[in-house]
């Protein structure tokens, strides 16, 4: 009898290569479920509270009231996480209408500082800062606007 084997019609291929097919799909799932766990794990919190204070306005009066600071202002002002030697910038972030800020950051050491603070001609402390994993850092920011005639 030796001669030609049976021949299968080419539909059973598709059904028997269908488990497989599963098989992989799962297989892909799982991976990325499991990389979005890590990288989960693996991220931390900033927030603080960001405080405008106008420089020449040293104390609220009838003839020189206070500004009041409004959103639109807070959003002049966005903020920058840089690496830790301040050259890369890993993220910006910007308060809401009551100075309040936060962000999602991996691991690491940061500085936080003021976007194009010598440009706007504003006054603020760059603040380093460490996040941890699945930890909030609190770390506030104080920007001086209108010193420009104004030495420390």
């Amino acid at each position: 009898m030796g001669g030609i084997g049976k021949v299968y019609p080419a539909y059973l291929f598709v059904f028997m290569l269908l488990p497989f097919k599963y098989l992989v799909s799962a297989l892909v799932t799982f991976l990325l479920v499991y990389s979005a766990s890590i990288n989960a794990a693996e991220q931390g919190f900033l927030e603080g509270h960001m405080k405008i204070i106008f420089g020449m306005a040293v104390e609220p009066s009838d003839e020189m009231p206070r500004q009041t600071v409004t959103a639109e202002k807070y959003a002049e002002y966005p903020l920058i996480v840089l690496s830790q030697d301040g050259q890369k910038e890993i993220a910006r972030v910007t308060a809401d209408g009551n100075g309040n800020y936060r962000a999602t950051l991996p691991s690491g050491n940061y500085i936080l500082d003021v976007q194009d603070r010598a440009a706007k001609r504003v006054r603020a402390k760059p603040q380093p800062f460490s996040v941890v994993s699945n930890q909030t850092v609190h770390v506030d920011m104080n920007v001086i606007i209108g010193f420009a005639g104004i030495r420390p």
